[in-house]
C-alpha cells in the first residue's frame, strides 16, 4: 500500500496507537508501522494518572477500560528501620480533574483498546511486521524505506518507536544522559490472594496497603511493590553490585525474592526481566518533518510511574498543532512550540525521579539512616501528577499554562469535559464583546463558547471558584486541556487572543464581522 500519507507513525505501542487515534479523528491519512507482528503480550507500563484518563475519555476510549483499572490510594516510602519516611495519601482527596490521582492497569488491555479504536477511522491503516530501515527527509515530504525494499512517502513522521528508536537513529539525534543508570529486576505475577506486608511503623490510619504502591528503601535490597489491576502485582528489585542479570531472572531466584510477600498464596509469575533504569532526553524532538514522542524522545526512571504519561502528553500536545498546520490554518512555526512546551515537564519529572531513585538506592546502612531522618523532615512532598507544572511558551498567557479543572457540572450528571466537548473552549461568566480580530482568531480555532451559569450549570461552583482564584471573567482552554488564557475583561481577553494568534502563526481567514463581535 504505497502512496503519499499525511503522517506515518513508526511504532504501534500505547503512545503510537494513542497518537494514531488523535490523527485519525483529525482526518489525517495515517499509516502506522510496527516491526512486531502482534502487540507485546506482557505488562510493561502499569501506571498512569488522572490526565491520561482525561485524554482517553476525550477519544471515547475510557469506558472499555473502566472496569480494568485499579484506582490507587497513594504511595508509601519505607526506610531502613521499617518505618514510614514518606506517605502520599490520595484515598479521600478531592478530584479537581475528575479522576483519582493514580491508576494501575494492564498494558496489553490498554493496547487492545487503543488499537480497536483505530477501526473507527477509515483513513488509518495499521501494518504490522514491517520494519523501517531508512528515512530521508526532503523539501516537503519524508521518504521511508522498509525492510522489503518498499518506499513510503509522507508529509510527516512521528517516531513513537521506543528507547531504541529507528527514527531517532536515522535522524542522528543524540541523547543527553542525565547521569542515572541502575540495574533492576522487574517481576510480574498474578496473585490469588492479598499480598503479605511486614509491620511497617508509622503507616497512616485507614491506609489499605493492598491499594498503595510501596517503595522499600532497604539498604539490604531496595525494592518497589506496585498493586496492579485485579490480581496483577509487580515487584521491582534493585540488583546489587556483582549480581548477574540472567541469573537473577531465573525462576528459583525470583521465587525466593517474592516469597516473603506471598507466603504460600497461590500465584503465577508471568514475567521476570532485568532493566537498566535511565534518565535520558533527546537533543531535538523535531527535525525536517519528523517528530519524536515517548521513549524515543525521553526515558525516565520508573519511580513516579510517568513514562507512559509523558508519551501521551507528547502526542496530545503535538496533534492539535499539527492539525492546524495540516489544514493551512497555521504556519509551520507553531510546531516549534512542541519541544519548547514539553521538554521542561519531562526534565522536571525525570530529575525528580532520579532524585527519588538515588535516595531509594542507597546501600550503605549509615547513609540510609541519615537519609531516613532527612526525608522525614521534608514537607514539600508531591504526588507524581503534581510535578507537572504550568506550560510556559509564547502561545500561553501569563495566567495560563496549567491544566484546567474537570469538575462535575449540570447537577453532577457530567464532568466538564463531557459537557463541553473536545477542542478549543471559551468559558465566561457573561457575554463578552470581543474585538473583530479576536473573534476571527476564535473562528479559525473553531472555538466553542460556554457561559457559566447559563449554558453550563456550575455544580458546586468549581468553575466560578477557579475564575475567582485568577481574578478572571474568562478562561480559554486548549484541546489538550491546558489553559491558554485567563483574563479579567473583554478588552484584555481580546488583546491576548490576538497576541496568542500571532504567536501561533495563525492564518486568519477573511470573515465578515461587526464592529464588536459577541462570542456566541
Amino acid at each position: 500500500m504505497s502512496g503519499v500519507w499525511d503522517i506515518v507513525i513508526v511504532g504501534c505501542g500505547p503512545v503510537g496507537a494513542y497518537a494514531a487515534n488523535l490523527f485519525g479523528r483529525a482526518g489525517f491519512a495515517t499509516l502506522v508501522l510496527d516491526r512486531e507482528h502482534s502487540p507485546y503480550s506482557l505488562p510493561r507500563a502499569v501506571h498512569f494518572d488522572h490526565e491520561m484518563l482525561r485524554l482517553l475519555a476525550d477519544l471515547d476510549l475510557l469506558d472499555p477500560l473502566a472496569g480494568r483499572m485499579r484506582a490507587a490510594d497513594g504511595h508509601l516510602h519505607v526506610g531502613a528501620d521499617s518505618g514510614v519516611i514518606r506517605q502520599l495519601t490520595s484515598a479521600r482527596a478531592a478530584r479537581p480533574f475528575g479522576f483519582a490521582n493514580d491508576y494501575f492497569f494492564f498494558q496489553p488491555e490498554l493496547e487492545q483498546t487503543l488499537r480497536a479504536g483505530l477501526h473507527r477511522y477509515s483513513r488509518v491503516v495499521v501494518r504490522l511486521g514491517v520494519e523501517v530501515v531508512g528515512l530521508e527527509p526532503r523539501a516537503s515530504e519524508v521518504s521511508l524505506t522498509l525492510r522489503d525494499g518498499e518506499t513510503v512517502t509522507t508529509r510527516w513522521v512521528l517516531g513513537a518507536d521506543g528507547a531504541r528508536s529507528a527514527v531517532r537513529s536515522a535522524l542522528e539525534i543524540p541523547l543527553e544522559d542525565l547521569d542515572f543508570e541502575e540495574p533492576w529486576l522487574v517481576v510480574d505475577a498474578e496473585v490469588d490472594g492479598p499480598i503479605v506486608f511486614p509491620e511497617f511503623t508509622g503507616v497512616g490510619e485507614g491506609t489499605e496497603l493492598q491499594n498503595v504502591s510501596v517503595m522499600v528503601c532497604d539498604p539490604a535490597r531496595p525494592l518497589t511493590l506496585v498493586p496492579g489491576r485485579g490480581r496483577h502485582r509487580r515487584w521491582e528489585f534493585m540488583l546489587l553490585p556483582g549480581e548477574d542479570d540472567s541469573r537473577m531472572a531465573q525462576p528459583e531466584v525470583v521465587r525466593e525474592l517474592i516469597a516473603p510477600w506471598v507466603q504460600g498464596t497461590s500465584h503465577s509469575v508471568i514475567r521476570a526481566a532485568t532493566y537498566r533504569f535511565h534518565g535520558l532526553v533527546a537533543a531535538s524532538w523535531m527535525r525536517r518533518g519528523c517528530f519524536l514522542a515517548g521513549d524515543a524522545a525521553h526515558q525516565t526512571p520508573p519511580f513516579f510511574g510517568q513514562g507512559l504519561c509523558h508519551g501521551m502528553r507528547d502526542a496530545a500536545n503535538l496533534a492539535w498543532k499539527l492539525a492546524l498546520v495540516h489544514a493551512g490554518q497555521a504556519g509551520a512555526t507553531l510546531l516549534n512550540t512542541y519541544q519548547l512546551e514539553r521538554e521542561p515537564h519531562v526534565r522536571q519529572v525525570i530529575l525528580k525521579a532520579i532524585e527519588a531513585g538515588r535516595y531509594i538506592c542507597i546501600l550503605d546502612p549509615a547513609q540510609a539512616a541519615a537519609r531516613d531522618a532527612s526525608v522525614r523532615r521534608m514537607r514539600d512532598m508531591q504526588n507524581a501528577s503534581e510535578l507537572i507544572g504550568p506550560i510556559a511558551s509564547p502561545i500561553v498567557g501569563a495566567s495560563g499554562g496549567q491544566r484546567f479543572i474537570n469538575p462535575p457540572v449540570n447537577d453532577g450528571h457530567q464532568l466538564l469535559d463531557s459537557a463541553t466537548g473536545t477542542g478549543w473552549r471559551l468559558l465566561t461568566r457573561q457575554e463578552l464583546a470581543l474585538s473583530p480580530d479576536a473573534s476571527a482568531v476564535l473562528r479559525v480555532l473553531d472555538c466553542r463558547h460556554w457561559r457559566v451559569g447559563l449554558d453550563l450549570h456550575d455544580t458546586g461552583g468549581y468553575v466560578a471558584a477557579w475564575l475567582d482564584s485568577k481574578a478572571a471573567e474568562a478562561v480559554l482552554v486548549r484541546p489538550d486541556f491546558y489553559v491558554a488564557l485567563a483574563e479579567a475583561d473583554a478588552r484584555s481577553l481580546s488583546a491576548e487572543i490576538v497576541r496568542m494568534g500571532a504567536a501561533m502563526d495563525l492564518v486568519r481567514q477573511a470573515v465578515p464581522h461587526t464592529r464588536n463581535d459577541i462570542v456566541q
